[in-house]
Formats: structure tokens, sequence, C-alpha cells
């Protein structure tokens, strides 16, 4: 396994550990702290795991879980396409093509997956703080997918091959153009908040929705790729596949489940009523 393969698994790793080390101070804690410790005791952490909100306590380790499964998601495509695959290259031979499917799980598949699970890790951050999150992690994701289409492409018109012919090409490209403009929506509705109060709120239930199901598409989109290109070690990819699966539906319930909800604020739910107002030219004081 070559460079690029061992720096793709470096990264989700240290990404895995941050989300889930960061979530067993900052979601069990009994409240939130305006400044939090780099570094706890490990005494201190279990107790806090062992304190923490009854309806959350099982939340770390689905999360732990997840990135588990996430990362075994990346050390299994790394290992097929650099061990079984040849390695990977950027010449326009066969080993360029194998730098398609890992970016594409990582990017689509595995940071996708942390982008949406912030909301449920830092459950006590400044908001705001985790909206900025949320978006440089899908952005990365952006970056990281656009190195595998780009490597794909080249790939292909390199070696005189068509594209855009395959049910797995039409729905990889369908969902990655969804999943750029849902990131641009995002910003735009709140992060930069241009749109009112009114809008934010139709909108959110339909980000959230369909966050999720390009989620589902690009792990779907991932399967069909795999018996794609299955041609050696039918065994590795076929376990890929599972863990796959696996990870989209531990995500999606993570992401869905009540009692996994970010808890309301009262200071922040203060400032937000007070920017609607102004933002839509009324008093604040004003009911």
């Amino acid at each position: 396994m070559d460079f690029t393969c061992c720096a793709s698994l470096s990264l989700s790793l240290s990404l895995s550990l941050s989300l889930s080390l960061s979530l067993s101070y900052s979601s069990l804690a009994q409240s939130p702290t305006p400044f939090s410790p780099l570094f706890i005791s490990t005494l201190e952490l279990m107790e806090r795991m062992a304190w923490g909100q009854a309806g959350v306590q099982t939340l770390p380790w689905y999360v732990v879980g997840s990135q588990v499964l996430g990362v075994a998601c990346i050390v299994m495509t790394g290992v097929w396409m650099g061990h079984y695959g040849g390695g990977y290259a950027w010449d326009g031979s066969r080993l360029q093509f194998n730098v398609h499917p890992l970016c594409m799980v990582m990017g689509l598949v595995f940071l996708y997956g942390d982008g949406v699970l912030v909301y449920r890790v830092f459950r006590n951050e400044s908001k705001r703080s985790v909206k900025i999150l949320h978006a440089l992690i899908h952005m990365m994701a952006l970056v990281i997918s656009i190195v595998g289409l780009v490597a794909v492409f080249d790939y292909h018109n390199k070696n005189n091959f068509s594209n855009m012919q395959s049910l797995h090409s039409w729905c990889g490209m369908l969902t990655f153009v969804l999943f750029f403009l849902q990131w641009l929506l995002g910003l735009s509705f709140f992060l930069f908040p241009w749109a009112s109060a009114t809008m934010r709120t139709w909108y959110l239930p339909l980000h959230a929705f369909f966050g999720l199901v390009l989620l589902a598409t690009s792990v779907a989109t991932s399967l069909m790729g795999i018996t794609e290109v299955i041609f050696s070690a039918e065994a590795l990819a076929n376990i890929l596949g599972l863990l796959l699966v696996c990870f989209v539906v531990l995500v999606g319930y993570l992401a869905t489940k009540e009692e996994f909800r970010r808890p309301p604020n009262p200071e922040e739910e203060a400032l937000s009523v007070h920017f609607n107002t102004l933002n839509e030219g009324s008093d604040p004081s004003s009911p």
C-alpha cells in the first residue's frame, strides 16, 4: 500500500478519533461550560460517561461504532485497490482508476456521514461553531470527491473509454451534483443567514431529509460500483459492501433518533429570536 493510501487512512483515523473523543467530553457533560479543557484524564472521562444524562448514555458507543465501521470501509477499500488492484498512480493507467473508489468512499460516504453526525457529537458547543464544522467537513468531502471524479474521467479519456454509460456513473454524478447543491443551499440558508426565519424553518426538515437520502444514495452507488469492478478478492469486496450498508444504517439511526437530538439552549434561542426580529425589521421586544 503506497503513500496515497496511507495518507488517506491516517486522515480517516484522525477524524474518527477526534469525533469519538470529543463526544465523550462534550455530549455527556452535565452542563455546558464556556471554556473546555483540551485534555481530561481517563478517570474523569469514565466518570462523565457513567454519569451522563439518561437519554444519551448509549450515544458514545453508537458513535464509536459508526467510526469503527467508517474506518473499516476506508481500510477495506485501500487494501482492495492498493494491494489486489496493484496500487495507485496518476499516469492514465489502471492504477489511476484505483484512486476513484478510495476517494469516493472517503468523501461521499465517510466524511459525508461524519458531517451529519457533528450535531449529535457536539451537543453542548456553540451552534454556530457546529454549523461551521458541519460545512467544513462537507467541503472536505466535496474536494476529495472531485479528485476521485477527475481521476476516473481522466483515466477514461486517456484510454478512449466512454464516460457516463453505466447506471453507476449516472447515479454517482447525480448524487454528487445534488450533494453540491445541498451544501450551497445549507450555506445560504443557515451559515450566511440572508434567509428569513420562515424560509429557514421551511427548509430545515428538507435539508435534513435529503441529506440522509443522498448519503443512502452514495452507499447504493458505491455498491453498484463494487459489482462493476469486482475481478479479484470477491470476499473482500463483498465484506466492504456489507460494511458500507452497516455504516449508513448506523449514521441514519443516530441522525433520526429523537433522544440523540441536540438539546435546546435557552441563550441560543433568545439570540435567534433577537436576530430574527432584527432581520425582519421588527422590534426585538415585541412578541
